[in-house]
């Protein structure tokens, strides 16, 4: 007798559940972009325990024929592709139709649908079979509620994270379907409580204000470019509003979420020596492209997308960005919030903040989800109004995050110490724009010999002497480094170097591409090499630190690029021969180093992405003593 057995539909949907639904966001992704496909303008998305207990997903979409609504939970039922031309221009969210079945088979459904004309239909579908059918009278629209999920099969239930967690989860899912669709009005309830409310009018700064907060929503910057095969809008952050987790980037491929390394990457390298090691920008970037491009059809949850042309968008993304990072005006301001206002903040955190979810969980959402303001009836309307009247106009003076400065700089004004009389608006060192870049700034002098202060008619400013001399010398050496000639510095004392047998292969092999970053290796006996000469612009001091350096990053990684050689090598020479902190600088040294960070090409952030100039306005030293109310 054969061992090979036809699976009965029933068990073939279980099997085929594990593929779509994994968690109650996977229910809450496919029934939402079921409403999506619908047209729907309005979808209300309410949850109970995480989504175990309850899922329901109302809409005023087109509705689903009575006779079609039984058809609907079969195994690769779909209106959404006909043919199989149909597959390769998918248009729709949904295709695949083993979303309902999938579902159905593991909780209890309960459908109501009306296409508006004539009466509507209602299924109640438990363990995946129809238990109750008949006609009813409902308004256009479907209303699609899942109970009990997981409740026939216990092993998958077993596997759920907490409530809390799922509940992140959901609300990540249901933040970016919103980024996604801003003419679509969402609202998400959890056990009774608003978590999300957008309006739907089109307006996608009013949405990132709902989901990141106002202030981080003013300080977005609109992006817009295209090639002949792709159309990219959205918004990206300022350098200085960024996260520690590069899941607040959002790139959405024809409205549709898709994660893509490549594209992450893209948007990092734009902001290259704007940003801290460890620290990530906000970007939600909307592609469009001709569905003959891309195939999403390579991944059950259709997450994960496979692009014909994905190297010329990844260069057009990182070029474009990088032009529009470089056009902005990056000073930051420093607000204070008084004592009480962080203490609220504190308070108002929400038992599943996403900043303290577990280390080891696999999902972080997009954003804290701020309960107790979004409970609140006029929040929706003062985010309307707020972004209407302020966000849309962009301010063009950049905004440092409130919660991140602990202690008013009074605090620091006793410890002022300057050799030098402070210079002035009479004195002889005024120092002028470049292209707007910085303003006007008067040098006064320094503090704890590592910062500089200056002013002018709008207030203060503080320069990391350190930070602004590393950006001067990357700058520099960039563009030695990419330029190697002979000019070199002939060695008295020749230097060694012994490595490992299979280091010395490696090296050996990649001698001439050394060359172009000004490293004269030549071998000299067993596993040994000798440096003869160097470039002449190498610091001082430091030449021998800097070829071991450059060597071991070249052996760390196996290979050489030289584009990213040529990069880490002049951030490791701009560090090492720039000015430590405690290091008292004269007036005219000032000047001059002021006056070089004025003719760089990127005066705001080191090469490590730290802020190089901090500015503290009149109105904040006003109010701080008081002389204004």
């Amino acid at each position: 007798m054969g061992k090979i057995v036809q699976l009965d539909e029933h068990l073939s949907n279980k099997i085929a559940a594990g593929e779509v639904v994994e968690r109650p966001a996977s229910v809450v992704k496919e029934l939402v972009e079921n409403s999506i496909d619908a047209n729907a303008t309005r979808i209300e998305i309410e949850v109970e325990e995480g989504g175990l207990s309850l899922i329901r997903v109302l809409d005023n979409g087109d509705g689903i024929e009575p006779e079609d609504c039984v058809l609907a939970f079969n195994r690769h039922a779909t209106s959404k592709i006909k043919s199989e031309q149909d597959l390769i221009h998918i248009r729709t969210m949904g295709f695949r139709g083993e979303a309902l079945p999938s579902i159905s088979s593991v909780s209890q459904v309960e459908l109501k649908s009306s296409t508006g004309e004539g009466p509507g239909a209602y299924l109640f579908i438990e363990n995946g079979r129809i238990v109750k059918q008949q006609q009813t009278n409902s308004r256009k629209g479907t209303d699609l509620t899942v109970r009990n999920l997981f409740y026939n099969t216990p092993a998958r239930l077993k596997h759920v994270k907490t409530i809390q967690t799922e509940l992140g989860t959901i609300s990540d899912l249901v933040n970016r379907l919103a980024l996604a669709n801003p003419d679509v009005s969402f609202r998400l309830k959890h056990n009774g409580k608003e978590l999300l409310h957008t309006s739907g009018n089109g307006n996608l700064l009013q949405i990132i204000a709902s989901v990141y907060g106002i202030q981080t929503a003013k300080n977005m910057i609109s992006v817009s470019f295209s090639s002949l095969d792709y159309e990219v809008t959205g918004y990206i952050a300022k350098p200085e509003i960024n996260r520690a987790s590069r899941q607040y980037m959002s790139f959405f491929m024809n409205a549709r979420y898709i994660k893509n390394f490549a594209l992450s990457k893209a948007v990092q390298n734009a902001y290259h020596t704007f940003l801290p090691i460890g620290r990530f920008p906000i970007a939600i970037l909307s592609v469009k492209m001709d569905p003959t491009i891309i195939d999403v059809n390579v991944h059950p949850s259709k997450h994960e997308a496979r692009l014909s042309k994905e190297a010329e968008l990844v260069q057009l993304v990182e070029t474009e960005l990088r032009k529009v990072i470089r056009n902005q005006k990056l000073i930051p301001d420093v607000q204070f919030k008084k004592k009480e206002q962080r203490e609220n903040d504190r308070e108002e955190q929400p038992s599943f903040s996403f900043d303290h979810q577990r280390k080891n969980e696999d999902v972080q959402p997009v954003a804290t989800t701020d309960l107790k303001t979004a409970q609140s009836d006029n929040r929706f309307s003062m985010i309307s109004n707020d972004v209407d009247s302020s966000l849309i106009r962009e301010t063009s003076h950049a905004s440092k995050k409130v919660d991140e400065v602990d202690e008013p700089l009074v605090d620091l004004l006793p410890c002022l110490k300057t050799n030098e009389t402070p210079i002035t608006k009479e004195s002889q060192y005024p120092l002028s724009a470049h292209v707007d870049k910085i303003p006007v700034m008067y040098p006064i002098g320094q503090m704890h010999g590592t910062y500089i202060l200056a002013q002018n008619e709008n207030g203060l400013y503080l320069i990391d002497q350190h930070a602004a001399q590393e950006r001067i010398k990357y700058e520099y050496f960039r563009k030695k480094v990419g330029q190697v000639d002979r000019e070199t510095q002939l060695l008295a004392v020749p230097y060694t170097f012994e490595f490992t047998a299979s280091e010395s292969a490696f090296l050996e092999s990649h001698l001439e591409t050394l060359g172009e970053v000004g490293l004269f290796l030549e071998t000299f006996g067993q596993n040994t090499f000798i440096v003869r000469e160097h470039p002449q612009w190498f610091p001082k001091e430091y030449e021998r630190e800097i070829m071991l350096d450059i060597i071991q990053q070249v052996l760390d990684y196996r290979r050489i690029d030289i584009e990213k050689l040529r990069e880490d090598a002049a951030i490791m020479m701009s560090c090492k021969g720039s000015i430590k902190a405690n290091h008292h600088l004269r007036n005219d040294e000032i000047f001059a180093l002021l006056e070089s960070l004025r003719t760089s090409e990127d005066p705001y952030t080191c090469p490590h992405g730290r802020p190089i100039t901090i500015h503290l306005s009149t109105y904040e030293l006003e109010k701080m003593f008081k002389r204004v109310m």
